[in-house]
C-alpha cells in the first residue's frame, strides 16, 4: 500500500512534529546553545598553552644597577612575577617546595664580566617536571635576557657579536596566543558532541517514551523518518555553530581571515556527518543512558586526543596517526584553524572538505541501510 499524501506534504509533517517536540522538550536546545556556551567558557579560559604569570626567583649574589636594571626588565615581561632572594639555598627551597617555577642567578661579579667574550655568569634552573612548561620558562628566560642585554649594548655603545643574527618573523598567529589556537580547534570538539547527543539522545528518548514506535505504525517511508530527524536538527547545530563562531571571535577574539561562506560549507558538512554518527549509535542503542555513554567514547573523546586540537599529530606513532584519518574532528579542526587563522588555503580546505563530504555520506546511507520499520 502506498503512503498516503506526497512526500514534501509527509516531510513536512515530521519536520513540524520534531519541532513541537523540541518545543515542548527543550533539552536539545540546551544541546544546541547551552552546552556550547558552557564548554567554550570552560575550555576557552581554562585551557592554555601560554605560561604566564610564572613565579620565579631571581637572586642577586651582589646587588647593583645593573642587576636591578635586569630584575626590572623580568618584572616587566607579562609572563614573570619574579622574587627577589638573597641567596641560593633560599631560592632552591622554594623552587623545590614549588613556590617558584625557576631561578635566575646573577653571580657576584655579574656587572664585571657582563660583556666577556665568555658571557656574563648567569644561571638559570628550571622545574621539570611539567617538561612542557619548563621549556617555555627556559625560552622566555632567554628572551627577557637577550632583550636587556641588546638594550645595555646599545645604551653604552658596547659591541656585541652573537654568532647569528636573528630576525624573528611568525605567520598567522602574530600575537603567539595559544587561545588563537586552541578555540578553532575546541568548535570541531563541541560541535561532534553536540551533533552526535541531538540525534543518539534524542531519537533513543523516542524509543524509550513508545513515541517511536507509534511513528513507525504510519504509512510513512523510514527514509522520510531519518530525513525528518537530520533536517531541524541540522538547522539547531547550525545555530550552535553560529553562537560558538560568535564567542570565539568577540569574546576570545580570534581573528577570522577566511571566508565566512567556506566556513558555513565546512560546518554544514561536519554538522552532516555528527548528525549521522548519532543516528547510527541510536539505532543500537535505545536508552538514553546508553546512548549518552556511547556518543561521548566514540565521538568525543577521539575528537579530543586524535584530531590535532591540542596534541600534535605528526608526533603521535605511526599507527595512531592512520588511526586519526577515522576521526571526522581531524578534517574539521584543519579547516577550522586554517579559516580562522590563515585564511582560503584551498590545497588545506578542498581535501579536508571532500573528506568530510564523504563521511557525510558514509554515515546518512548507514543510516538509511540499517533503519527498518520494525520494532525487533
Amino acid at each position: 500500500m502506498r503512503a498516503s499524501g506526497g512526500f514534501g506534504m509527509r516531510l513536512k509533517g515530521l519536520i513540524r512534529k520534531e519541532f513541537l517536540q523540541i518545543k515542548r522538550d527543550p533539552s536539545s536546545i540546551a544541546i544546541a546553545f547551552v552546552l556550547p556556551l558552557i564548554l567554550l567558557f570552560i575550555f576557552g579560559y581554562g585551557v592554555s598553552l601560554d605560561a604566564e604569570h610564572v613565579p620565579i626567583a631571581v637572586v642577586a649574589e651582589r646587588p647593583d644597577a645593573r642587576t636591578a636594571d635586569l630584575t626590572a626588565a623580568f618584572r616587566g615581561s607579562p609572563y614573570f612575577e619574579p622574587v627577589v632572594m638573597r641567596d641560593m639555598d633560599r631560592a632552591e627551597e622554594a623552587l623545590a617546595a614549588g613556590d617558584v617555577l625557576g631561578i635566575v642567578r646573577m653571580r657576584s661579579d655579574f656587572s664585571r664580566r657582563l660583556f666577556d667574550p665568555e658571557g656574563a655568569p648567569i644561571q638559570v634552573i628550571v622545574n621539570g617536571v611539567d617538561a612542557n612548561t619548563g621549556r617555555l620558562v627556559f625560552g622566555y628566560v632567554r628572551g627577557v635576557w637577550n632583550r636587556w642585554l641588546a638594550g645595555l649594548a646599545e645604551a653604552e655603545g658596547a659591541v656585541l657579536a652573537p654568532p647569528i643574527d636573528l630576525r624573528q618573523r611568525i605567520w598567522f598567529n602574530i600575537e603567539v596566543r595559544s587561545r588563537n589556537f586552541l578555540v578553532p580547534g575546541l568548535l570541531a570538539v563541541i560541535m561532534t558532541l553536540i551533533g552526535a547527543l541531538l540525534t543518539a539522545m534524542v531519537v533513543a528518548r523516542e524509543w524509550e517514551r513508545g513515541t517511536m514506535e507509534a511513528l513507525m505504525s504510519t504509512p510513512v517511508r523510514m527514509g522520510e523518518i531519518v530525513l525528518g530527524k537530520v533536517i531541524p536538527y541540522f538547522l539547531l547545530a547550525m545555530g550552535g555553530m553560529a553562537l560558538s563562531t560568535l564567542m570565539a571571535v568577540f569574546l576570545f577574539e580570534v581573528p577570522l581571515r577566511g571566508s565566512l561562506g567556506l566556513l558555513v560549507l565546512a560546518s554544514a558538512l561536519f554538522v552532516l556527518v555528527s548528525l549521522g554518527m548519532g543516528l547510527l549509535i541510536s539505532t543500537v542503542a535505545r536508552s538514553q543512558f546508553v546512548a549518552g555513554q556511547v556518543a561521548i567514547i566514540v565521538t568525543f573523546l577521539p575528537a579530543f586526543i586524535l584530531s590535532g586540537f591540542i596534541f600534535d599529530i605528526g608526533s603521535m606513532p605511526l599507527v595512531i596517526r592512520q588511526i586519526t584519518y577515522l576521526v571526522p574532528a581531524r578534517y574539521f579542526v584543519s579547516i577550522l584553524q586554517t579559516l580562522f587563522l590563515a585564511g582560503d588555503e584551498a590545497s588545506i580546505i578542498v581535501p579536508n572538505c571532500a573528506a568530510l563530504a564523504g563521511m557525510a555520506v558514509f554515515f546518512l546511507a548507514l543510516v538509511r541501510r540499517k533503519s527498518r520499520k520494525k520494532l525487533d
